[in-house]
C-alpha cells in the first residue's frame, strides 16, 4: 500500500446536504430505534441469551412480528446499524484529490467520532457483545462483507479502478479488519480509551504500509 501525500490536506468540502425524510420513514427509525433500545435494556440487565424475542417485542411496545420485519433474527438487532451510511458520507466529503488511504482514514474516524458523540453507551453496550457473544462474532462477517461492498464501491468512484479491482478489495479488506482490531481491543482494554483515536492509529499503520 503506498504512503500517504505528504503535502498538506486540502480543506475538506461540504457533506452534501441529507434528504428530508418523510412521515413514513421517521415512524419507520422511530420503531427501529425503539426495538433496538427495549433490546439493549433487556440485555444489560439479564444477559443476550436469557432474552427471548417476544420479550423484547414487549418491552418496545410492538408485536414480535413487527421486531422480525425490522430484524429478521435476533442477531440482527444488534448487528444491524446505520454505520455504512455515515461512513460513507464521511469518505465522500473529503477532498477529490486526497490520497485514498488518507480520505478512508478522516472518513471512517470522523463517522465513528459521530456514534461515539451520539450514543456511547450504546456503541460500548454493542461491542462488548459482539465480543461476548458466539452468534454475534459468528455473524459479523456478514456485515463486513456489506461495509467492504460500499467502501469498496466509494474508493471505486475516487480512484477511476473497478469495484471488484484486486488491489482495491485487498485495501478495503486491510481496513476493515484494522477497524475490527482497533474495537476488539478498545473493548479488552475496558473501553476507557478513546476509540476514534485508536482506529486512527490502526488505520495508520496501512497508511505507512505495514512496517512496525
Amino acid at each position: 500500500m503506498a504512503t500517504a501525500h505528504s503535502s498538506p490536506p486540502a480543506v475538506p468540502t461540504a457533506p452534501p446536504t441529507a434528504p428530508v425524510l418523510g412521515l413514513r420513514e421517521r415512524k419507520k427509525i422511530q420503531t427501529r430505534r425503539a426495538i433496538r433500545g427495549a433490546a439493549y435494556r433487556l440485555f444489560e440487565r439479564q444477559g443476550y441469551d436469557a432474552t427471548p424475542v417476544d420479550q423484547i417485542a414487549e418491552a418496545a411496545d410492538v408485536s414480535t412480528s413487527t421486531v422480525f420485519r425490522y430484524f429478521p433474527t435476533k442477531e440482527d438487532i444488534v448487528l444491524t446499524d446505520e454505520y455504512d451510511a455515515v461512513m460513507e458520507a464521511a469518505i465522500r466529503s473529503r477532498p477529490a484529490d486526497e490520497h485514498p488511504v488518507e480520505s478512508i482514514r478522516h472518513g471512517v474516524t470522523g463517522a465513528v467520532r459521530q456514534l461515539v458523540e451520539r450514543d456511547i453507551a450504546e456503541l460500548r453496550q454493542r461491542t462488548r457483545l459482539v465480543h461476548e457473544v458466539p452468534a454475534l462474532r459468528g455473524r459479523t462477517a456478514e456485515g463486513m462483507a456489506e461495509s467492504a461492498r460500499v467502501l469498496c464501491a466509494v474508493l471505486a468512484g475516487r480512484t477511476g479502478r473497478p469495484a471488484g479491482d484486486l488491489e482495491l478489495r485487498v485495501v478495503v479488506a486491510a481496513v476493515l479488519a484494522a477497524m475490527q482490531e482497533a474495537t476488539m481491543h478498545w473493548v479488552e482494554q475496558g473501553q476507557t480509551d478513546d476509540l476514534p483515536s485508536l482506529i486512527d492509529r490502526a488505520l495508520r499503520v496501512l497508511a505507512r504500509g505495514l512496517t512496525l
